[in-house]
């Protein structure tokens, strides 16, 4: 069974293709645009390619018969088209509910008429990165909505589920909401953070406009739409899931945990 994994070199590709290695995959292509650069372990099959470039994926999906889907809108439909075309039988996407920017990819693929398995994706443990500038010039985090609560997934846990479905059977037409273990304020994050770095951090309400601000320099015009979007969490908090442990047998990532994991981003 050949598996090939789009957006291969990517923060969740590159772990996908990580995990089916390590569930015993002998027969992975990784898509990318770089294949030079690509650093992929030995015995990966990389293909040159690009959702975005559409002549270079009939090549890529030749023989293919799972297809874990990265999340591009702009050329969902094509892809899903060419990937039928190509024999392609089962399209693992990572895309969203209708809630999402993201629902389009989900549908795309549904239409298609092959199985198919949605992951829907909560927000990213790495999200936490928006605070690395203010942790290292002075400890206090100024935050537009300290209270807003949800289940913060580590993308490698992403990444596990994404390949036990790629390798396994059962999965046809399963939506799987995937979050981290437990409910946090953005508060809790930021102390979890300062634990790992034996630091205390202080956290301050910072207006909207400011809270922008600070974010569109890593954000640019999501900026806005994200804190927006935080806001509703501090009365509709988001409650945990337990797909991951259900689908990988392994719970999932703690936010301590992925703190301890990746204090240096933070130093």
């Amino acid at each position: 069974m050949k598996i090939l994994v789009t957006g291969a070199t990517g923060n969740i590709g590159r772990k996908v293709v990580d995990h089916l290695l390590a569930g015993g995959a002998t027969d992975v292509r990784a898509l990318s645009n770089h294949p030079e650069r690509a650093g992929l372990p030995a015995g990966v099959e990389v293909a040159h390619g690009y959702l975005r470039r559409l002549s270079s994926l009939p090549a890529a999906f030749d023989g293919v018969d799972r297809l874990y889907l990265a999340p591009v809108l702009e050329t969902v439909d094509e892809v899903v088209a060419l990937a039928k075309a190509a024999g392609i039988r089962h399209i693992v996407d990572l895309s969203g509910d209708a809630d999402t920017d993201w629902q389009p990819i989900a549908k795309a693929v549904e239409s298609s008429g092959l199985d198919w398995t949605h992951l829907y994706a909560g927000e990213f443990s790495e999200n936490a990165a928006q605070w690395v500038e203010q942790i290292k010039v002075s400890g206090e985090i100024r935050d537009p909505h300290p209270a807003a609560a949800n289940a913060p997934i580590a993308m490698d846990d992403i990444a596990r589920v994404a390949a036990k479905v790629l390798l396994s059977d059962g999965h046809a037409g399963n939506t799987y909401e995937l979050t981290g273990p437990e409910t946090l304020t953005r508060a809790d994050k930021i102390r979890s953070i300062g634990a790992a770095l034996g630091r205390d951090l202080t956290v301050v309400q910072a207006p909207r406009d400011e809270a922008i601000r600070l974010l569109e320099p890593a954000m640019g015009p999501y900026a806005e739409w994200y804190v927006d979007g935080i806001a509703s969490m501090v009365e509709h908090p988001q409650r945990p899931t337990t797909t991951v442990a259900d689908v990988t047998g392994a719970p999932a990532t703690t936010f301590a945990q992925w703190a301890r994991d990746n204090v240096e981003l933070f130093r």
